[in-house]
């Protein structure tokens, strides 16, 4: 059996973190949610922005899990969803600074977008 790639484990890692926040867990405390809030979609409200906001962007980061899962047999998809993701963490930082947030609540975005950028520079070689 060939070896498992660098990439395909980054590719899960980053996709199962993504469901996990958004399909199993948006609705609970998390000692990283910005702005003391309890729940995903009172951290969206925290951060000042719309209620579509939500929807959107677990609608972008949900198929972006999806393409980064469906990516390991069709390796296309792994640039343009890693490329999301990356500028949906850096949003996401943004948003922890924004309300002033200490650092380490910003740990899992900044991880996130250090693994989909390594998965955008890895698509590209």
């Amino acid at each position: 059996m060939p070896g498992v790639s660098i990439s395909t484990v980054l590719q899960l890692v980053v996709a199962l973190g993504l469901l996990n926040v958004w399909l199993l867990r948006r609705g609970r405390a998390t000692s990283y949610r910005g702005g003391g809030s309890k729940t995903l979609k009172e951290e969206f409200a925290a951060y000042g922005l719309p209620d579509g906001a939500f929807y959107v962007v677990g609608a972008l980061k949900v198929l972006s899990a999806a393409a980064l899962i469906a990516g390991i047999w069709f390796p296309a998809l792994v640039l343009p969803a890693a490329a999301v993701v990356a500028v949906l963490m850096v949003g996401a930082l943004v948003m922890h600074v924004k309300v002033k947030d200490p650092a380490i609540k910003s740990l899992p975005a900044f991880l996130m977008l250090l693994m989909s950028g390594d998965l955008c520079a890895l698509a590209l070689l």
